[in-house]
């Protein structure tokens, strides 16, 4: 792995943990780097070594100024995996060759093993290599194979920025539970096991989501009310709509 960062080092920790592999992190810092996994400072560190895959973990500008240096500790049948947002195959390619590429788009709740990860292989990629990439997935979370490359961007605003939504609503919707006179602390609870219970009850159920608003609310009670409040006018789907739109936009500038 090149590069080990908030999400890199996230995602490592769940492999060492679930995926039967030796690892090798590239870091100027070694205490980022997790037990377990080995360690090395620059390209030299590694002369006379290959790698079955180099996993591209650092930010998108530093990607061509930086990984190509590690290009020569590829194996020959090895493959390139890319959790790097807004780069793509293409532009992978450009800058390492027309090797195998996979790309990996991932959210934060990886940390938990609780990410949600969309993935895109090149034609060049083989079934082991899609394998490796899906083990890489699934420790970290559930993996969601795309038949295009185009949808990486849709994953990416609707998953892989998805998190920091959910985070927005839960602040807006504590400082709301303030207002009504809560301390922080509680407010904090009160949302935050609230929207957690409905969640893991909606992934339990075979009922679909409106059914499930629906089995909350009796006709003229406060769920009522307060639905009608958040659905005024359309502004919910309206703004969710927006949010959406404007980081699949930018992903796709990015590319």
């Amino acid at each position: 792995m090149v590069g080990c960062g908030k999400m890199g080092g996230a995602m490592l920790r769940r492999w060492l943990d679930e995926v039967p592999a030796r690892f090798t992190a590239v870091n100027r810092t070694p205490g980022v780097i997790p037990d377990g996994c080995g360690h090395a400072g620059s390209p030299d560190a590694l002369a006379g070594r290959s790698f079955d895959a180099i996993i591209i973990a650092v930010k998108p500008q530093q990607i061509e100024d930086v990984v190509p240096a590690y290009a020569p500790f590829l194996a020959a049948n090895g493959c390139y995996i890319s959790i790097a947002a807004g780069f793509s195959v293409a532009s992978l390619k450009r800058a390492f060759g027309d090797k195998p590429m996979v790309r990996i788009m991932p959210n934060l709740p990886a940390l938990i093993g609780r990410g949600v990860n969309g993935l895109y292989a090149d034609p060049a990629c083989t079934a082991d290599h899609r394998d490796l990439a899906d083990k890489l997935a699934r420790a970290a979370g559930s993996a969601i194979w795309l038949d295009s490359e185009e949808e990486i961007d849709r994953i990416t605003a609707v998953a892989g920025s998805g998190s920091g939504y959910v985070f927005e609503i839960a602040r807006s919707y504590v400082a709301a539970a303030e207002r009504l006179g809560f301390t922080p602390d509680t407010a904090r609870t009160l949302v935050l096991e609230t929207m957690a219970g409905a969640v893991e009850m909606a992934l339990r159920s075979e009922e679909s989501l409106e059914e499930l608003r629906n089995s909350v609310m009796s006709r003229r009670g406060t769920t009522e009310a307060g639905i009608n409040a958040l659905r005024r006018d359309g502004l919910l789907d309206r703004l969710m709509t927006e949010t959406t739109e404007a980081a699949y936009n930018r992903a796709v500038e990015l590319r």
